[in-house]
C-alpha cells in the first residue's frame, strides 16, 4: 500500500455535520461502498462553559480529515442556565481539542476549515492583534500537516506558516455552473454582461471571473472617513465607479463574502441608477449580520435579481427560502479533494478551474 494512502477517516464537527454527512455520502459512491468513513465525534460542554471533546472511535494510523465551520452560529450550549451561541473562537476552539484528543495517533490531520478562522483579521494597521496568523500557527505546532481552506480574505496570510501545507481553493466553477445554468436570460457577450468588483481588494477575483466568462470587468472603490470608526471600521462615504457604461447590461458582482450587506446593496443601488439591467451577486461566503429585511426590499423594488453562495458556511432556513437566494452546494466538490488526498493524488487540476469552466460555457 502507498504510504500516503492510509485509511480514511472523517471527523465533522457539530459546525460541519451536515456538509460532512453529503460529503460522506459522496465519498461513499466514489469508492462503491456503503461503508461510512465518518469518526464519531462528542462536543461536550459543562454547565460552567468549559469544554471537551471526546472520540469514541480509533484514529491510529489513519488520515483524518476534521471539518469545521467556524461560521457556523446556530451552534447552542448551556452555560449557567443562558443559551449561549458559539462563536468562531468557540469552534476553532473545538478544532484544537480534537487535535489533542487525536494525541498523534493519526498518520496524517487534515484541517478543513472553509471560512478561514479570523480571516477578516490577516493583516495588522497600527498597534492590533494578528489573529489568523497566530491561529495556523498555533495548529502547526498542535501537529496539523494540512490546511485546507476556500477562497481566504488574503491568500499572503500563509506566509505565516510557510513549513505547512497550505491549500486555498476556489469555488468559482461551481458557482458560474450554477448562475448559467439557472439565469436563462444572461447571454456571456462582452456587450451584454460586465463583471463588477465592489472593492480594490476583490479586483483579482473579478478579473479571474471576467477572463472565464469571457467579459469585461469594472471596479467600485470606497471613500472612508478614516476620521470615524463604526463597528470596528471606517464607514463608506462614497462608492466611485471606474469601467464601462452599464446600462442595458447585465452584472455579476463577485466577492468573497457578504457581512451585513451593506456595500452589496449601495453598489447594486447605483448600478441600478445607471440603468443595469439585472444585478447578480455572487459571493463565497453570506453572513447577513444585520437580517435579510434590506435584501427582500431591494430584490422586491427589482435592485438585485439573485445572490449565489455556496454552502461552506451556515445557511439559515429563512435564507434557504428567500427567493432571490441561490446555495451552490460543494459537497461533492469538497468530497472529490479529500477522496484525492487520501490516495496521495494531486489537487492540481482543482485549484484552476479555467480549463472546466471553459468546457461548460462551450457546452
Amino acid at each position: 500500500m502507498n504510504e500516503l494512502n492510509h485509511d480514511l477517516g472523517i471527523i465533522a464537527l457539530e459546525s460541519c455535520a451536515t456538509l460532512g454527512n453529503a460529503i460522506d455520502k459522496y465519498i461513499q459512491e466514489q469508492r462503491n461502498t456503503t461503508e461510512s468513513f465518518l469518526i464519531p465525534l462528542d462536543e461536550i460542554r459543562f454547565a460552567n462553559g468549559e469544554g471537551k471533546v471526546k472520540i469514541s472511535e480509533t484514529v491510529r494510523g489513519r488520515d483524518i480529515y476534521i471539518l469545521c465551520d467556524v461560521g457556523n452560529y446556530s451552534c447552542t450550549y448551556t452555560m449557567f442556565g443562558f443559551e449561549h451561541h458559539k462563536g468562531p473562537d468557540e469552534h476553532f476552539q473545538d478544532i484544537k481539542r480534537t487535535v489533542a484528543a487525536i494525541r498523534g495517533k493519526a498518520a496524517r490531520i487534515t484541517v478543513i476549515m472553509p471560512l478561514l478562522y479570523e480571516s477578516r483579521q490577516h493583516r495588522r494597521k497600527g498597534r492590533e492583534s494578528l489573529d489568523c496568523a497566530l491561529a495556523l500557527q498555533e495548529l502547526e505546532r498542535l501537529g496539523v500537516d494540512e490546511i485546507i481552506t476556500f477562497d481566504v480574505h488574503d491568500p499572503n496570510i500563509q506566509n505565516a506558516i510557510p513549513l505547512l501545507s497550505f491549500e486555498n481553493i476556489y469555488p468559482t466553477y461551481d458557482i458560474v455552473k450554477a448562475l448559467v445554468c439557472n439565469e436563462k436570460s444572461l447571454e456571456l457577450d462582452k456587450e451584454k454582461l460586465l463583471v463588477i468588483s465592489p472593492d480594490t481588494g476583490a479586483m483579482d477575483r473579478a478579473i479571474y471571473y471576467s477572463s472565464a466568462l469571457g467579459v469585461d470587468v469594472g471596479l467600485f472603490y470606497k471613500r472612508r472617513d478614516h476620521s470615524t470608526i463604526v463597528n470596528g471600521k471606517n464607514p463608506i462615504v462614497q462608492h466611485e465607479y471606474m469601467g464601462r457604461d452599464v446600462e442595458g447590461k447585465d452584472v455579476l458582482i463577485v466577492d468573497d463574502m457578504i457581512a451585513s450587506g451593506e456595500s452589496v446593496l449601495d453598489i447594486a443601488k447605483e448600478l441600478k441608477n445607471r440603468n443595469a439591467r439585472n444585478v447578480y451577486v455572487a459571493a463565497t461566503f453570506t453572513f447577513f449580520t444585520e437580517g435579510l429585511d434590506k435584501f427582500n426590499k431591494f430584490y422586491e423594488d427589482g435592485i438585485i435579481s439573485r445572490i449565489y453562495s455556496t454552502n461552506l458556511t451556515y445557511i439559515s432556513q429563512e435564507l434557504n427560502d428567500a427567493k432571490w437566494f441561490e446555495a451552490v452546494d460543494m459537497s461533492e466538490f469538497s468530497a472529490r479533494i479529500i477522496n484525492r488526498l487520501n490516495h496521495g493524488k494531486s489537487i492540481a487540476k482543482y485549484l484552476d478551474a479555467t480549463r472546466i469552466i471553459h468546457t461548460l460555457l462551450n457546452k
